[in-house]
């Protein structure tokens, strides 16, 4: 299963009870949604290219290798500043994962 998205796209690697596995491709000069998630963790995983995090108040360049945990109840986003495709692994965990606990607080496509 995958979800073209205005900025990229996410694919489905695996889903079990209480997580989902997603790899995550960010188009270059585009970002996600500043959003949060009521129920949900997340783990971020950069696999290809540098990614720009927002987590709350904080700002983080994160490259190849690295990782960052965003709690629940968190305000974040992930942006490609670079001309290469960026790449993620998302890990969620939580009591309900589906896609429908997303709270977008600031979006550039109007969502």
């Amino acid at each position: 299963m995958f979800e073209e998205k205005p900025w990229g796209r996410w694919d489905l690697l695996d889903t079990g009870l209480g997580f989902k596995v997603k790899r995550i491709t960010v188009h270059p000069g585009h970002r996600l949604s500043l959003q949060l998630h009521n129920k949900r963790a997340e783990n971020w995983i950069i696999v290809s290219g540098s990614a720009e995090v927002t987590i709350g108040e904080k700002k983080l360049t994160l490259s190849v290798g690295e990782h960052v945990f965003i709690p629940k109840e968190t305000p974040h986003r992930l942006e490609n500043k670079e001309k290469d495709e960026l790449v993620v692994i998302e890990v969620a965990i939580g009591d309900y994962i589906k896609e429908d606990d997303i709270i977008r607080l600031a979006d550039d496509y109007g969502r």
